[in-house]
């Protein structure tokens, strides 16, 4: 997959952070001043839709055996065979990954048509652990420290701290991602503190397409 070309003066800014930092609230925040989002979690269900290409080779290579009475992918049921089996879940991804990024390719064309001068977020939860930075033209990762994530997973979901502590240990932790970072949002305070920030950033930003060659 090749990266997604820079058309006219838009920027493609790459969304993500780490379970329970508040990427969402930011995600509203930055969308609110102007800048349309595409959700990768959205179009990861969408191509793997009943009858789409992606849909077919799945169950074309793992059986009907991961469908539901409707004829949807039935996800726990698939996830579990992938966890297990790192060969089938490279091939799942093979399935998903490009028809993923071509439905993205065609929503940024779609948006920059309109707006050449476009903002436009890339909501991707696992950007960095897919090695997705080629696709954006900069990043940012909304931040929380870990002691804070767990406190909100307790809270949120209404599991124990060890269970939120194994939570995160499965995913990459989020100090790590802090390296890919060209911007953080700094999500541990208040919402007022937070919409300051993203206010900041939106200055930034456009600041920055205002000086960057077209």
């Amino acid at each position: 997959m090749e990266p997604i070309q820079k058309k006219d003066n838009s920027l493609l800014l790459g969304v993500t952070g780490g379970i329970a930092t508040g990427k969402t609230t930011v995600v509203r925040m930055l969308e609110e001043l102007g800048a349309p989002v595409i959700d990768f979690d959205l179009l990861a269900r969408e191509v793997v839709e009943p009858g789409k290409p992606a849909w077919k080779d799945i169950v074309t290579y793992f059986g009907e055996r991961i469908l539901r009475k409707d004829g949807s992918l039935d996800r726990e049921k698939l996830s579990a065979i992938v966890f297990q089996d790192a060969e089938k879940r490279k091939k799942l991804e093979s399935f998903t990954h490009p028809r993923i990024y071509e439905a993205s390719v065609k929503r940024v064309n779609k948006i920059v048509e309109k707006d050449p001068d476009a903002i436009v977020q890339l909501d991707i939860p696992l950007l960095i652990e897919q090695h997705l930075e080629y696709m954006v033209h900069k990043i940012l990762v909304v931040y929380v420290p870990q002691d804070k994530q767990v406190e909100r997973l307790v809270e949120r979901d209404g599991i124990s701290r060890e269970g939120a502590a194994d939570r995160l240990r499965a995913q990459l932790p989020i100090d790590e991602k802090l390296s890919k970072a060209d911007f953080v949002i700094f999500n541990d305070k208040s919402l007022e503190e937070t919409r300051r920030q993203v206010e900041g950033l939106w200055r930034t930003l456009k600041d920055l397409q205002r000086t960057s060659p077209s």
